[in-house]
């Protein structure tokens, strides 16, 4: 592998016994339509690890690649006001840079809550610490592994 971020990606997931195989592109998989296009996947499989804070703690929220989190409507099922976190906070709260995120593996544990729409797919598709660096999994096993809380996100 190619970058740091997967590096540490793959030493910190594997403690809980995955060992996924990354694919890493030329072209930036930043955004959802970008990881699709070089994928090949559709773009409701592309996770986007998004990390907001919510009462001044970080939350992580997995979401299927065209859906647009409603922070408010999320904030009210989870009983918190949601906002943006800004590039640093997402950096030091998760040791990734927006774009690279990962769904497992963050620098600190943080509540996560998983788009429902993502568990009716058989595989998707998220971030391994880069930008352009991915990794498929099956979505039942990705809400195991993170803790997530599924919801409707939208």
């Amino acid at each position: 592998m190619s970058s740091a971020g997967v590096a540490r990606f793959l030493d910190a997931v594997g403690p809980l016994g995955i060992s996924p195989q990354v694919r890493e592109f030329d072209e930036s998989t930043h955004t959802a339509a970008d990881a699709a296009a070089a994928i090949g996947c559709p773009v409701e499989a592309i996770v986007k690890s998004l990390v907001f804070e919510a009462d001044g703690e970080p939350l992580l929220v997995l979401a299927s690649g065209p859906n647009r989190v409603d922070t408010g409507a999320l904030g009210a099922r989870l009983g918190v006001a949601i906002g943006k976190a800004d590039a640093n906070r997402v950096k030091a709260a998760s040791g990734y840079s927006i774009g690279g995120v990962p769904p497992l593996g963050l620098l600190t544990p943080m509540r996560t809550v998983c788009d429902e729409t993502l568990l009716t797919l058989s595989t998707v598709w998220a971030a391994a610490g880069s930008a352009t660096a991915v990794f498929a999994i099956d979505p039942a096993e990705l809400v195991r592994l993170s803790g997530a809380e599924v919801l409707p996100i939208a």
